[in-house]
């Protein structure tokens, strides 16, 4: 390990003392809330037990992708060993932890698993378990084939329907697999000051509050945005409390039960407030020739009142986006019509939640529909995984849109203490 004295909690002088004690299992899960100081130690776990294994073994780390892993895992076990004992290189997938060869993977669809086949592995390390597919955890459970090999991972709860706790949490609680479960919560980690984890616990409502806090596995049900449904008055606003640096737009295109939305969103100075500043809603069937004169009268009005620059589209249709950045070039509006980031729809409600629990984000009385859509949107409970019901009854086309024109900006905006 490195030269600079390691202080643990308490719980993570217990997670220690099972690796001295050879009480580790074959698959080894550190679970619970954020901030809770489980992939911290789940590292310093994984560097000291490769340090006991053979030299010529082979091991691997893993998350949903290498950039993930480069962020969350790798920097962090360099700077907790040294880089005389750790060197990694993401452009060659490799890396050497206490002389030991160890691959780096990203597994981030279904076709991951094709990544790891052939391997032979004495150990393998996985960051937030639960984001990966499931045939590349069973593929690389299959890898671990030598004496003695385990598999250390961590994870945030999720859904009690997820494959990971489905297939094998409960059944290692009925005794059928070698496996160990070691659960944290945000207090066990004595280092972090009250006020941050009380920001931290204000940040989260409903599902997320319950299991990115609490560390609860529960299911996505009911409002999908509690706190703003229980009290829209309080986010709704005459006008913009703050001034609005700058505004994007988000469009969603409509279809057979949809409707075209444009949402322009608004960002005050320092990333401190999204603020939705204005709405475009019809739901019925139009002409690209109508939808293009629609959007250009919305961005026309837009750029009347605020620094406006882009546009992020559903980027499923590229026809139609090319027709709307078309349309605005021809009308001499300066406005780079773009394809949407179109991030996981999970993460874009988390984001827009923890704007709402931390009282950033508004939306001004003008914007029925948007007004609406957060009010009425629910989970769907016919699903395993956590999905917003689309019935084409309740409006998911102006949340897209507000989401498409949030979303450039979300490291942003969350980086903001």
């Amino acid at each position: 390990m490195s030269d600079k004295q390691i202080e643990f909690s308490q719980k993570q002088e217990e997670v220690i003392s099972l690796l001295k004690h050879g009480k580790l299992k074959r698959i080894n899960l550190l679970e619970g809330s954020v901030r809770s100081g489980k992939t911290w130690i789940s590292l310093v776990l994984w560097a000291m037990w490769v340090a006991t294994q053979p030299k010529d073994a082979s091991f691997l780390m893993a998350a949903k992708t290498l950039t993930a892993l480069e962020r969350n895992n790798l920097n962090l076990l360099s700077a907790l060993v040294g880089t005389d004992n750790f060197r990694f290189s993401i452009a060659s997938k490799k890396a050497e932890l206490f002389g030991r060869n160890i691959y780096l993977e990203g597994a981030s669809d279904v076709r991951a698993e094709n990544k790891i086949r052939g391997l032979t592995l004495c150990g393998a390390y996985v960051d937030e378990l639960t984001l990966i597919d499931e045939d590349f955890f069973v593929m690389l459970l299959s890898r671990l084939s030598e004496p003695d090999a385990k598999l250390f991972a961590t994870t945030n709860p999720d859904s009690p329907n997820h494959w990971l706790m489905t297939n094998y949490i409960e059944r290692a609680e009925c005794g059928e697999l070698d496996f160990l479960r070691i659960k944290f919560s945000i207090e066990d980690n004595p280092y972090l000051s009250k006020e941050y984890v009380k920001s931290l616990k204000n940040e989260y409502t409903g599902v997320f509050y319950q299991r990115f806090i609490k560390g609860e596995w529960v299911a996505a049900e009911g409002v999908v945005y509690p706190e703003y449904a229980d009290n829209p008055q309080k986010f709704l606003k005459d006008k913009p409390q703050d001034d609005i640096s700058f505004a994007t737009i988000g469009v969603d295109f409509g279809g057979n039960k949809s409707a075209h939305a444009f949402v322009c969103l608004g960002f005050t100075k320092g990333f401190r407030r999204c603020v939705v500043l204005d709405e475009f809603y019809l739901k019925e069937q139009i002409s690209p020739e109508r939808l293009c004169n629609e959007f250009v009268a919305f961005c026309r009005r837009q750029k009347e009142r605020y620094r406006v620059y882009e546009a992020y589209c559903d980027n499923a249709e590229t026809t139609l986006i090319r027709g709307l950045s078309n349309a605005v070039i021809n009308c001499g509006l300066a406005i780079d019509v773009k394809k949407a980031k179109k991030t996981k729809i999970i993460d874009r409600i988390r984001f827009i939640n923890a704007l709402i629990a931390s009282n950033r984000f508004e939306v001004l009385k003008g914007c029925c529909n948007v007004n609406d859509a957060l009010c009425q949107a629910v989970w769907d409970s016919s699903e395993q995984c956590d999905v917003r019901l689309d019935d084409g009854y309740r409006n998911v086309d102006s949340l897209d849109a507000l989401e498409y024109a949030a979303e450039p900006y979300m490291k942003e905006m969350m980086s903001v203490s």
